[in-house]
């Protein structure tokens, strides 16, 4: 039976992953856990988040986490981050006065701005709350079966840039363009939340859960 560690340290929508998980393919062995045994053992590990980086940082690190994500990284199988668990990827976050990150890939999370204005010079919200459109800019395992410009759920007012642009696997526009997934060998990462996405969301938990980890 197939195994996804779903890293818990207390800061991500971990409920709605799961369920989401068991729903597009029955059966798979669901662990929502921060045991390092339990993470190591499984087959795939998604790192999620909600809420502010300082306190993720913080939890990830109490917990030893950030030894867990590495080592999982390292060994090859498919990972995949999601919204925070995505931003905690990069080296630095402005959010919370400036966070030092897990520095697992060059890159910036910056603040959407307090007058941030669409093309036509109207003001938009903050954070970025709703349904958006995904521009895949590379094929990839994990957008199989899904059409280029699909909408996604969001919620979060600071976005990542990421300084290799090889990597950066889809991108959207909100006032101003940022890197929504990033694809580096066994590694997906998306801002999105797949779980709150409807058909498209859950097409890409499944291609994670059908997925090798080679790019």
């Amino acid at each position: 039976m197939s195994s996804i560690a779903v890293i818990d340290y207390g800061m991500g929508n971990l409920h709605s992953v799961a369920k989401a998980l068991e729903h597009v393919q029955p059966g798979v062995e669901v662990r929502v856990t921060a045991d390092p045994e339990q993470v190591r053992s499984a087959d795939r590990v998604l790192l999620p988040g909600v809420g502010a980086i300082r306190d993720c940082m913080a939890e990830i690190r109490r917990l030893g986490v950030d030894k867990e994500v590495r080592e999982a990284i390292a060994s090859g199988k498919p990972f995949l981050g999601i919204c925070v668990g995505y931003q905690a990827l990069m080296e630095f976050s402005e959010e919370n006065d400036g966070v030092d990150c897990l520095g697992e890939f060059e890159g910036r999370v910056n603040f959407f701005g307090d007058d941030l204005r669409d093309a036509y010079g109207e003001r938009l919200k903050v954070p970025h709350m709703g349904w958006n459109e995904v521009e895949q800019t590379l094929e990839h395992p994990l957008w199989a079966g899904i059409d280029n410009g699909s909408r996604f759920y969001f919620v979060h007012s600071y976005y990542v840039r990421l300084a290799n642009r090889e990597q950066v696997a889809g991108t959207c526009e909100y006032g101003v363009p940022f890197d929504v997934a990033l694809a580096h060998g066994n590694v997906f990462a998306v801002q999105f939340h797949p779980e709150k996405s409807q058909k498209a969301g859950l097409r890409l938990l499944q291609n994670f859960l059908n997925w090798d980890g080679r790019y």
